[in-house]
């Protein structure tokens, strides 16, 4: 099985840096692809500026950072992808975006080439479908913050090979990750399980009957969850919230993943949480 010295990371927005930071910090080189020039270079200066933070709590030092950012590169050649041993895609949560990327990717890469789709709720196997080796085709859900989050979902399409299962699940734990096995279904176990949760947290303060501060202090306190789920909703962006609810609510039928009417309203309004400065609480 061929080592992975290179990655190539597909989309550079919060998931694809944080991919990128988690396995630089791994110590194997990235290439980080975006649409155009200017964004490559903005996600490169972000990247830096997160580990300067790391460095300010102490958890690293300038010379980490040097070392980590040499390992890195970006472009906005898709070709260029084409020279590296994995390539992990992060863009929005778009199937026919998703599909389009990888039918390109296809004709680039070596018919050896595995390729891994970031996502929560899209079918592995049907985006598998429209591709030449559906079996080289897998996908991981990254959590965030990618590199704090241990856990990581490997999901598999009905055609992924066994051989490609392992060859990812290998480099996952070489990150430091803990892969779970998934197989498909719509909003796998993370999302499936956290999003009626913080729907219902949502629907709590609709109802005044708590404030969302008092909502997510409750849920802090009296489960030990390190982060209330109307801030981890702002975290994650309420219109990445709602679209994954929709699509949970159109694949499943089922009631409990119908969006809360504050959740429409705020999405509405603009407030989508931390990337807006304001959600569910102001930043």
């Amino acid at each position: 099985m061929k080592e992975i010295r290179k990655v190539g990371i597909l989309g550079a927005g919060t998931m694809g840096r944080g991919i990128a930071a988690a396995i630089v910090q791994a110590g194997v080189e990235v290439l980080l692809c975006e649409k155009d020039q200017d964004l490559a270079q903005a996600a490169l200066a972000k990247i830096a500026e997160d580990f300067d933070y790391e460095i300010s709590r102490w958890a690293i030092t300038e010379g980490d950072k040097n070392s980590l950012m040499k390992k890195l590169a970006v472009t906005a050649n898709l070709a260029e992808l084409a020279g590296t041993d994995l390539v992990i895609e992060a863009v929005p949560e778009d199937f026919d975006l998703k599909v389009r990327l990888f039918q390109q990717l296809s004709a680039l890469c070596p018919p050896d080439r595995v390729f891994v789709t970031n996502t929560s709720t899209l079918s592995i196997t049907k985006m598998a479908e429209q591709l030449a080796n559906p079996q080289r085709f897998v996908g991981v859900h990254f959590l965030y913050p990618v590199t704090k989050v241990k856990l990581v979902e490997l999901i598999r399409g009905l055609k992924t090979s066994d051989a490609t299962y392992q060859q990812v699940r290998e480099f996952l734990v070489s990150l430091g990750k803990t892969p779970i096995e998934v197989y498909e279904y719509p909003g796998y176990v993370t999302t499936r399980i956290i999003l009626p949760m913080i729907n219902e947290a949502m629907q709590v303060v609709l109802e005044g009957v708590a404030s969302a501060e008092d909502v997510d202090t409750a849920m802090k306190l009296g489960y030990n969850m390190e982060i209330g789920p109307l801030a981890l909703a702002d975290r994650m962006g309420l219109d990445e919230v709602m679209k994954w609810m929709e699509h949970l609510f159109r694949e499943l039928g089922d009631l409990k993943y119908r969006p809360c009417p504050i959740l429409r309203m705020k999405v509405r309004a603009g407030h989508l949480g931390v990337k807006s400065g304001k959600g569910f609480f102001e930043y």
